[in-house]
């Protein structure tokens, strides 16, 4: 049997488009070789590989001339996250309102309103940005992960692990987002979210515990805490109460690392040397609702009263 004639490196072992193909000049009967799968309407990919989250996006925006990545899947692929009950397998495209709606297997098709802005390119990727696809999925989450993807929205983020050095946006613009989508699905869930998010949480479990500190009639917490709040390198706790000298620390999955369990000795020591009620907040104080902890600090608040 003859051998196949090799791809371009462009386009071997990735899941490609016919445009694509056809722009590098690959002759239509080479996509009939067995090395390659039918992946759906003007889509190859390569024999029996499974295909992560962004190469499909990819391909399937590619492959959809108008659309582009937005929703579940652009939460996921901008690090935003989604709840755990909810699908991030399948992609979501969405084509301008007046553009017939995505019908494809293994997607879910949007037709939206757009305004110059709300759409750019990660990856090379064609997607919603992360202001737009929070007020996207405003619609269908309920209101404390509106507030929690807010938080993510704002917060500062940490250069040296995450690339950026500014927040995905800033609470005034988006104010104006919402000003600009008044008939949209979600918008007055996503106006009361607005409300309610603060920049300092880091993660969506101390969006929560803060969400249910206040919620048990606690007064609003500082975020990220610092042992002496005049030296910029002294140790930081998520959130607490300066004036009761209670801070709290949710240890989350990346905790488990022994470079950052030595950061959070350090933490930790520094904290209760200092004379605070320090609480460690993990995975099963969420599952609990936070009702362990809250107790406990609101016995540490009376006994400094």
């Amino acid at each position: 049997m003859a051998r196949s004639t090799p791809l371009p490196d462009t386009l071997n072992q990735l899941p490609f488009t016919v445009y694509e193909s056809r722009a590098l000049g690959v002759p239509a009967k080479r996509l009939r070789a067995r090395d390659l799968a039918d992946g759906g309407r003007l889509i190859y990919l390569p024999q029996g590989r499974e295909l992560e989250l962004r190469e499909r996006a990819r391909v399937l925006a590619a492959a959809t001339p108008g659309a582009w990545v937005s929703h579940q899947t652009a939460a996921e692929l901008t690090s935003l996250g989604l709840p755990p009950w909810m699908d991030g397998d399948i992609v979501h495209l969405s084509k301008p309102h007046e553009l017939p709606r995505v019908r494809r297997v293994g997607v879910t098709g949007h037709r939206v309103r757009v305004i110059p802005g709300e759409i750019g390119k990660r990856d090379g990727i064609p997607m919603s940005l992360p202001p737009r696809t929070w007020l996207d999925l405003a619609a269908v989450l309920p209101l404390r992960y509106v507030i929690a993807m807010g938080d993510q929205l704002i917060r500062f983020p940490r250069a040296n692990f995450e690339g950026r050095t500014t927040p995905y946006a800033y609470k005034d613009g988006l104010r104006l987002l919402i000003r600009q989508h008044p008939n949209m699905k979600g918008v007055e869930k996503a106006r009361q979210a607005l409300e309610e998010m603060r920049v300092g949480a880091d993660s969506y479990p101390e969006t929560f515990l803060r969400l249910a500190m206040l919620d048990a009639h606690l007064p609003e917490p500082e975020l990220q805490l610092r042992v002496d709040p005049y030296d910029a390198w002294s140790p930081t706790a998520d959130l607490g109460y300066r004036r009761f000298r209670i801070a709290l620390q949710y240890d989350g999955a990346h905790h488990l690392s022994r470079e950052q369990q030595s950061r959070d000795n350090r933490r930790d020591e520094a904290f209760i040397s200092a004379g605070w009620s320090y609480f460690k907040v993990n995975a099963d104080d969420l599952e609990d609702g936070f009702q362990s902890v809250i107790r406990r600090v609101k016995s540490a608040k009376r006994r400094s009263a």
